[in-house]
């Protein structure tokens, strides 16, 4: 008996496509309610953040770190691009963000704002970015203009011989950088699709109720003797069936209708 459930949890291709085809309307439904609950949720419930940018050149001239002495050619990028990310290295450590917040009278701890800053090379070329991300675009644009101040000094304490300089200075940013709500709507509308197939897969997998004669015949391999019509199939009416027949009396609908 238990073979027989499982060949008739067994579904074809094409009674899969068959059967979502039909149950169209309830993926279009879910995935509409499922792109309006995160349209709503980014929109209303996500704390917009702001970007500030700061731009810093690196002058690639001969420096020292330590004992060792380097000559960097302006040709060398890819040498270049290695002193970039010391430098992007210099700029997360405790020391210099701790001496940003004390600039800048910042209530937040070290670890916090090392959260909000990130830096990243632009091009393999020897400006880099010093991004900071904060709910308030004002607040990102005075600490991305703070570290670009102070980082120069952080940076010539540590290499010899460095020259950073400003590039340009942060911005109020206009735009927020997240969330995106179009990219949360269609993560909302392609869960609902996918959601509501699994469903509907998943209750024809495990529906073992016997719904046609295909069922008996193919499925589970038992013969029919007789079978019973439809007798609610029609379109004429609620004795449609038995009105078309011959087996409805006119007089019957009368004395219910007394009734």
């Amino acid at each position: 008996m238990d073979e027989k459930k499982n060949e008739y949890a067994e579904l074809d291709l094409l009674e899969l496509l068959q059967l979502l085809w039909h149950r169209a309307w309830v993926i279009v439904l879910a995935a509409v309610l499922f792109a309006g609950a995160m349209f709503a949720y980014a929109r209303y419930l996500v704390t917009p953040l702001y970007d500030a940018n700061a731009l810093m050149y690196v002058n690639n001239s001969s420096f020292s770190l330590g004992s060792t002495n380097f000559s960097i050619n302006n040709s060398e990028l890819s040498a270049a691009h290695s002193l970039v990310n010391t430098y992007i290295v210099i700029l997360g450590t405790r020391s210099t963000l701790e001496d940003v917040i004390e600039k800048a009278e910042l209530d937040y701890t070290y670890e916090e704002l090392s959260k909000m800053v990130t830096a990243s090379a632009v091009n393999n070329t020897e400006i880099f970015r010093i991004k900071v991300t904060s709910p308030d675009p004002y607040e990102a644009q005075y600490i991305a203009n703070v570290i670009a101040r102070v980082l120069p000094g952080k940076i010539s304490d540590v290499v010899d011989g460095s020259s950073v300089r400003i590039v340009d200075y942060a911005v109020a940013p206009t735009t927020k950088s997240s969330p995106n709500v179009s990219k949360y709507t269609m993560i909302g509308l392609l869960l609902g699709v996918v959601v509501s197939c699994a469903v509907i897969i998943l209750a024809r997998i495990f529906d073992d109720q016997i719904h046609d004669e295909e069922t008996l015949t193919k499925t589970l391999d038992i013969p029919i003797l007789a079978s019973i019509p439809d007798l609610k199939g029609t379109k004429s009416g609620r004795y449609g069936y038995y009105k078309k027949y011959g087996y409805y009396d006119s007089s019957r609908k009368s004395t219910e209708a007394k009734r």
